[in-house]
């Protein structure tokens, strides 16, 4: 079974960190939702959000895939910490799969990661990146690589992963259990 981690940064969107954890886990994919610290995740709204386990104790465990959930401050939040970056060029060099809706595109490009590839991000997110090939499909998929402009994306962000993981069958299941 695929494992993805999902770093919860203080300030994270709420609709997008609990989107890809909901549907990834419809399909049954081994989801570790890890904080940055070991307070509860208030998230962009004001929702609590309790974490799975802490970044560090995530961080002795293998993943198929890295999502990387928006919003401000969660965004700034993730870039400022310094485990992310060297975690997202490790699992890039290991050919994983590394993905991030709304701003946090910024922290992928940030990374060097965006450089000469293709990417959607919130508008504005990617504006101090002129090496990104900006697009404004709701998502892209540049090689192991998928971003996803915002909340209204990410059931269809989510999908995609689910598609990547584990086939094109498995999301039309978890699709059509939406009932969308």
């Amino acid at each position: 079974m695929p494992s993805v981690l999902v770093p919860l940064a203080q300030g994270c969107e709420e609709i997008e960190a609990v989107t890809v954890i909901d549907i990834l886990r419809r399909a049954k994919i081994d989801v570790v939702s890890a904080g940055l610290d070991h307070q509860p995740v208030r998230a962009s709204r004001g929702v609590m959000l309790l974490p799975d386990m802490t970044l560090e104790a995530a961080l002795q465990q293998e993943f198929d895939m890295i999502v990387l959930p928006g919003g401000q401050p969660g965004t700034n939040n993730l870039k400022a910490d310094a485990r992310i970056a060297p975690l997202l060029r490790q699992m890039a060099g290991q050919g994983k799969y590394i993905a991030a809706i709304c701003a946090a595109p910024s922290v992928l490009a940030a990374a060097g990661l965006l450089d000469g590839r293709a990417a959607t991000a919130f508008p504005g997110a990617l504006a101090p990146y002129p090496q990104v090939n900006q697009q404004t499909a709701a998502v892209v998929v540049d090689g192991r690589i998928i971003t996803s402009r915002g909340p209204g994306t990410a059931i269809d962000f989510a999908l995609t992963l689910v598609e990547l993981l584990l086939g094109q069958t498995r999301r039309a299941e978890v699709e059509a259990g939406l009932q969308r």
